[in-house]
């Protein structure tokens, strides 16, 4: 029991910790801190990713992955970067006779949903990066809380302790703030603003499933240690890296924040 208490209070701790910054960062709102402090998330969880994969570990993958977020803050083309880069690391390991193809699989988890966040950010401001966040939380909250109350139904054998009840309600909760929250300042319409929290919380609870999947795949508690009481950086972000790749795609599918939206044409 106390070790339990121990626990709980270094999470608790830790949490804080994690808003506060989060805070202090979105408050300051300038995009060379975010890209540093989002920089340097993205190489912890990267390092986490090989375990996960299980793949065999290369200084050269470090320092794709250093180059791919240089590349991604010069060029203004963050998810091409990813992209470019895995593509560079292909041809280095073919030509190097030492290919195994699960080194890839890093420069597209957690690499492309990090790099997409940066492009949230650089495309529509620390708004939408807000919005996300509390969807995100919002579902996983919701989801916890109303699965402790109503809970019966084990929601899927890749993460035992979720019940869908658990996850209906975290879903609706999250839809029904978050819809709310991209009214104004982020999109102007409430039904675009709900198609985009409905989708952004649905991919949030996928992405806790996947991350839950690559552990117990490779029999790991945590991803990392970095954050004590909540495990590894993807430990924390899974739901969000899931999110944010949604996201960014219906920001630019329904084209909301510009003159020429889909929706009137």
């Amino acid at each position: 029991m106390p070790d339990k208490l121990g626990k709980d209070k270094q999470r608790y701790i830790t949490g804080i910790i994690i808003i506060l910054c989060l805070i202090l960062i979105l408050s300051i709102n300038h995009i060379i801190l975010v890209w540093t402090i989002l920089g340097i998330a993205y190489l912890f969880g990267f390092g986490e990713s090989i375990k996960l994969f299980a793949c065999k570990s290369h200084w050269m993958m470090y320092l794709l992955a250093v180059i791919v977020w240089i590349f991604a803050g010069i060029n203004g083309r963050p998810i091409e970067s990813a992209i470019f880069i895995a593509m560079v690391m292909a041809g280095y390991l073919a030509y190097k006779k030492s290919f195994h193809p699960k080194q890839i699989l890093p420069f597209i988890y957690p690499s492309i949903p990090f790099l997409t966040i940066f492009a949230i950010y650089k495309d529509f401001g620390s708004h939408a990066i807000i919005w996300l966040i509390i969807i995100v939380a919002l579902t996983d909250v919701g989801a916890y809380f109303g699965g402790k109350a109503f809970g019966k139904t084990p929601f899927t054998s890749t993460s035992p302790n979720k019940t869908l009840e658990g996850a209906i309600i975290g879903l609706a909760i999250a839809v029904a703030v978050g819809s709310f929250v991209g009214i104004g300042g982020l999109s102007g319409n409430f039904i675009i603003s709900l198609l985009i929290s409905f989708g952004v919380s649905l991919s949030a609870i996928l992405g806790d499933l996947y991350e839950s999947y690559l552990k117990r795949s490779v029999d790991l508690k945590d991803s990392g240690k970095i954050l004590p009481g909540h495990g590894g950086i993807l430990d924390r972000l899974d739901a969000i890296l899931f999110g944010a790749i949604t996201m960014h795609f219906l920001l630019y599918f329904l084209d909301i924040w510009k003159d020429t939206s889909i929706m009137y044409i």
